[in-house]
């Protein structure tokens, strides 16, 4: 049983770490209400906390009203960047969308998230 623990805590010491950052600004981003048909943009800040240089190898909004941009350059260890992230507010009303990063030294995907509310201004109002 004693050989069995100390397999298990070596194994579980050299496991890579689930995350190859530290997300620096919050992962989810509320737009609040936004105006019909006027992108809104948001950067999400991340610190590589690996000791070896990582990339953004790919990331997949849950929609195509959402529009990635991050560099291609491999950010080395204990440095930061950020991902770009613009939503085209091209439909009205409520909205939540995930996103997923893929960075080189993880399998696991970083989840963020943007929401918010698109209103047309341009149309009156209905109150009962």
């Amino acid at each position: 049983m004693p050989l069995l623990l100390l397999l298990t805590a070596l194994f579980t010491a050299y496991l890579p770490p689930e995350t190859s950052v530290e997300w620096l600004s919050p992962t989810e981003h509320d737009f609040g209400e936004i105006d019909y048909n006027t992108p809104v943009t948001h950067f999400f800040e991340y610190r590589n906390t690996t000791g070896s240089p990582i990339v953004i190898d790919n990331v997949r909004p849950g929609c195509g009203c959402t529009a990635p941009e991050w560099s291609v350059v491999p950010l080395e260890p204990d440095s930061t960047a950020a991902l770009k992230v613009v939503y085209d507010a091209r439909k009205v009303g409520y909205f939540r969308v995930p996103i997923k990063v893929y960075f080189s030294s993880q399998r696991k995907a970083e989840r963020l998230y943007i929401e918010g509310e698109v209103v047309d201004r341009s149309k009156p109002s209905v109150d009962n």
